[in-house]
């Protein structure tokens, strides 16, 4: 099993995979968006390695930390996650925000992950609530849920990210009506924009 490759990256022959060159031998690996961008041909890297092998093929899944692989990990303990979905849950959301998905139980912000319904939201949620190390959350001056969904649906439609989503209902009093916690939340969003 390969647990690390160090090497020269050859080249970015796809979007998602890098051909790292260690000891002569030159490895095909699939990686995220964020470590893709880290990668230019002739740099050197370094990336813990998730090694993947089924009946038909072997793949290689590397990481720039291993916060990041130990979670694609703890994503494939859950049931009917296989490796494609686990890189785009990555893809789209960084460790510490799964962790504030799965302990907000936020299903809304998971479903924002290609091919990802509520129902499997759902699942990755119960299933790595056991596994994750969540911290415990106050939601005392959090929005009620029924208040913060309507917000967040209406935030996304207006083409804001699920981190900005969640960072701004994060500081919206608990006691907000929809209106006024919508209201807050665009004030919060517009002057971090600024």
């Amino acid at each position: 099993m390969i647990g690390s490759l160090r090497g020269t990256v050859l080249e970015r022959p796809g979007d998602s995979t890098v051909l790292i060159e260690a000891g002569g031998v030159g490895y095909l690996v699939t990686v995220t968006p964020r470590t893709f961008g880290e990668l230019e041909p002739t740099s050197s890297a370094y990336l813990h390695i998730h090694h993947h092998i089924r009946e038909d093929a072997q793949t290689l899944f590397g990481f720039l930390d291993r916060i990041e692989r130990d979670t694609f990990e703890t994503l494939l303990s859950v049931h009917g996650v296989g490796p494609s979905m686990a890189i785009a849950v990555l893809s789209t959301h960084a460790p510490q925000t799964l962790i504030d998905i799965v302990a907000s139980s936020d299903i809304a912000s998971l479903t924002t992950v290609p091919g990802v319904g509520r129902k499997t939201a759902e699942r990755i949620i119960m299933e790595l609530k056991d596994k994750l190390h969540l911290p415990v959350l106050d939601t005392g001056d959090s929005p009620t849920a029924s208040v913060a969904a309507n917000v967040r649906d209406a935030l996304i439609g207006l083409g804001y990210s699920a981190d900005e989503i969640r960072d701004a209902l994060r500081n919206v009093p608990k006691e907000a009506s929809e209106a006024e916690a919508l209201r807050h939340a665009l004030s919060l969003m517009g002057s971090r924009r600024a």
